[in-house]
């Protein structure tokens, strides 16, 4: 500990202080929509004079949530799981037309790191699910959320594939989507799935089916 340790600290504000700044503001926003200029106008003046890395992630945080409220992608929709905390959203993604998954109504985790947009946020069903790219916890396993830089040990996967700083939620999420559309049985996260998909197929779509099933009840 030095003393800049205190200084970070005061330049730090807690979350939930925070938090609860983004929500007045969100709400001016929601409220009088004339004010959504202000709102950016503050967003804007956040990253740019913050002295803290924390405060820069936390703005960069805000902006994201913000711009896809106002502007959702097809199929997803977006809140906060808790008002006092931006870094973990609950996600309802609507199974694709078209694909086995097709009327489901899938609850998910988003949950970002505070170095976020550096680091990856984690995605994980809530909802049960049957997949070969989601462990049986739920947690999704597609590239994007894989962290930067290059894997020794997955020689199939490049660095472009992986997650970068300059890509943003909303790719995150049309990802998972495709992923629901068109599965990857070549690195899998759900072995099992992975196999009942490349040789039993109907099985597979039978137990998809009671998924979707399960999702519609509990939504």
């Amino acid at each position: 500990m030095n003393e800049w340790t205190h200084v970070l600290d005061f330049l730090a504000p807690p979350p939930e202080l925070l938090s609860r700044i983004f929500t007045n503001y969100y709400f001016c926003a929601n409220a009088f929509p004339f004010s959504l200029r202000a709102v950016s106008a503050f967003l804007d003046a956040m990253i740019c004079s913050c002295c803290s890395l924390f405060l820069f992630f936390f703005a960069h945080t805000v902006r994201i949530y913000v711009d896809l409220a106002k502007n959702p992608i097809d199929l997803v929709s977006v809140g906060l799981a808790d008002d006092a905390n931006l870094y973990d959203w609950e996600i309802l993604m609507m199974g694709p037309d078209g694909t086995l998954y097709e009327g489901g109504f899938f609850k998910a985790r988003l949950v970002f790191p505070q170095d976020f947009p550096n680091m990856p946020p984690t995605m994980t069903f809530t909802s049960e699910m049957w997949h070969p790219n989601v462990y049986a916890d739920g947690k999704v396993c597609i590239s994007i959320l894989h962290p930067p830089g290059v894997d020794e040990h997955n020689s199939q996967e490049s660095a472009d594939e992986r997650w970068r700083p300059i890509l943003g939620v909303e790719q995150i999420l049309i990802s998972v989507i495709s992923m629901l559309s068109d599965p990857n049985d070549e690195s899998p996260a759900n072995l099992d799935a992975a196999v009942m998909w490349r040789n039993d197929r109907p099985a597979f779509k039978k137990k998809v089916r009671q998924v979707v099933r399960k999702s519609q009840e509990e939504c």
